[in-house]
């Protein structure tokens, strides 16, 4: 598969039409077909359903939606990797990219940047949001520089930096419920409430251990990816959110709170990166300055 074939057939995707995309694409409409066609001969699969002389839309079969995901990957790394190399040796700029979960320790990481910024101007930063799942697998496919997870980090494969404080773990409540009375929250104040809780978490996070019941036996009303859309639920009468502190603003008007668990829970974090991986002038420069912020920290003044 070339490079730009590819790109003809997510411009046919994006455009749902042959002859729009070969417009955009300033080709014409029989080229643009022909190579369509080449593409699926070649794949030995259908890409595209083409419509009939009343509709010319076009639509993706199921081996075309899997290509327009992995060919989105494929341009987006080719482009990377475009930038990283034509940077000149000489010039400390460039793109970083990193991977996060919703948690507050994305200040830090801010921090750090601000400051490297005042010295390279020429780096930039883009963020993705995720879950750990999603984190690993953009670090896998090379999509992102680096990582912020929670929990131990796989050693074999990723170098990491741990990060110098935890997110405390608690429960987003309307600030009329009855729990929001209390202090802290424990298992037992909450095992027979709806709860909203995270997806990884369902999957068989330590919540389940915390909770110490079976998840057949918990009223689970809906799972969330990024707590704010948790958020929106909670205010809605859904259920009671699971989730990390300060990351929903609940001062002022805000309609939520929120409580911590008892026994308390933390979760640790750390920036990790893969091993082997070699990083770019900007990328080493940003987790040098990371390293030299936490020396920072640790030095008695």
């Amino acid at each position: 598969m070339e490079i730009r074939v590819l790109q003809y057939f997510l411009a046919v995707a994006r455009e749902q039409s042959i002859i729009r995309a070969a417009e955009s694409l300033h080709l014409s409409q029989p080229t643009l077909s022909t190579q369509l066609r080449a593409l699926e001969d070649e794949l030995g699969k259908q890409l595209l359903i083409r419509g009939t002389k009343g509709s010319r839309r076009v639509t993706l079969t199921d081996e075309g939606m899997i290509l327009r995901k992995r060919a989105e990957e494929i341009i987006q790394l080719v482009q990377k990797t475009e930038k990283e190399i034509s940077l000149s040796d000489s010039v400390v700029m460039g793109d970083v990219y990193i991977g996060t979960g919703e948690t507050d320790a994305v200040r830090y990481i801010a921090r750090a940047a601000r400051e490297l910024y005042a010295v390279y101007p020429g780096i930039h930063y883009h963020i993705s949001s995720g879950n750990s799942e999603f984190v690993l697998e953009q670090l896998d496919k090379g999509l992102i520089d680096f990582g912020i997870v929670f929990g131990s980090v796989d050693t074999g494969k990723f170098n990491y930096t741990e990060l110098p404080f935890k997110d405390t773990w608690g429960v987003l409540m309307q600030k009329s419920s009855p729990l929001a009375k209390k202090k802290k929250i424990t298992a037992e104040d909450i095992c027979d409430k709806p709860l909203i809780i995270s997806q990884q978490e369902k999957a068989g996070g330590g919540l389940m251990k915390w909770l110490g019941k079976d998840i057949s036996k918990l009223e689970i009303t809906a799972t969330y990816n990024l707590i704010f859309n948790a958020s929106l639920m909670v205010e809605e009468g859904l259920g009671y959110a699971i989730g990390l502190d300060k990351i929903i603003n609940t001062s002022g008007s805000s309609q939520l709170c929120f409580r911590p668990l008892s026994p308390k829970r933390e979760a640790s974090m750390s920036i990790i990166w893969k091993k082997y991986q070699v990083l770019t002038k900007a990328a080493e420069k940003f987790i040098e300055k990371i390293n030299e912020t936490l020396r920072q920290k640790e030095t008695p003044h």
